[in-house]
């Protein structure tokens, strides 16, 4: 039966960024908490870990479709797992329901930033000079903090800083990320695995089914693109809901 349960729930999170492109990761340990039924810390290291499996079959895509910008995206990544490292080691010093609780906050500023637009980016590749690479190794230092510290992808926020960093377009932003939150989410999984944190078997039935979701949610996404503003908006609702959800959940155990 749990089997099972991990199964959906990877596909759900698959489908959802397969569909929207974004924000299905931040839903991966809440249903891995509430759903599967993993205690806190190990539903976060799982979830890190299937977040880190989806992000890299998607990165494969993009880099074959020239979207990747590698000299941005491997500074990124290095700053970011520096940064992922640390913010794991911090995260697993926390009390179980304390982190689930800022989890549940970083939920609301996901929630908000997936209804702001995007912007747009540049039109040309940006020059790696030594101001935007120092730049591009602040922005990716926090965000892998960030990152490592709540076991998320991290891709709201890592597109947005790739684009104020750098002025690259949107669809360059995009590609390049998903190096980062694959390199983020093996970085964290691995400093909660070595502490026993990760349910290897949940995360491989939870990865299976991420990829199943994620082509479906890439068939959809064709057929429903022009209507991308409004799946935005309905999944960021969603976001809303299950982090209250789990608000209220911590604020009665407390």
């Amino acid at each position: 039966m749990f089997e099972l349960i991990a199964i959906a729930s990877g596909s759900f999170v698959g489908f959802t960024l397969g569909l929207i492109g974004g924000g299905g990761s931040i839903v991966a340990t809440p249903l891995l908490l509430y759903l599967v039924g993993l205690p806190p810390h190990v539903a976060i290291g799982t979830g890190a870990l299937a977040v880190s499996a989806n992000a890299f079959v998607n990165f494969g895509g993009h880099a074959r479709a020239g979207n990747v910008r590698w000299a941005t995206a491997a500074l990124f990544a290095t700053t970011g797992v520096v940064g992922a490292l640390i913010g794991s080691t911090i995260g697993k010093t926390f009390d179980g329901q304390r982190l689930i609780l800022l989890f549940a906050i970083m939920m609301l500023v996901v929630g908000v930033l997936m209804l702001r637009p995007r912007r747009g980016g540049g039109t040309a590749p940006a020059a790696m000079t030594p101001i935007v690479a120092a730049k591009v190794a602040g922005v990716g230092l926090c965000v892998g903090t960030l990152s490592g510290f709540f076991g998320i992808g991290g891709g709201f926020l890592i597109v947005p800083g790739l684009i104020l960093a750098t002025g690259m377009p949107m669809i360059n932003a995009i590609g390049t990320s998903l190096l980062a939150v694959g390199a983020f989410g093996l970085a964290t999984a691995l400093n909660y695995a070595s502490s026993g944190m990760v349910d290897w078997l949940v995360a491989a039935e939870f990865i299976g089914g991420g990829i199943a979701g994620g082509w479906l949610g890439m068939k959809a996404a064709c057929h429903l693109a022009a209507r991308r503003n409004s799946l935005n908006r309905m999944f960021a609702a969603l976001v809303f809901a299950v982090a209250f959800y789990i608000i209220w959940r911590s604020v009665g155990q407390a």
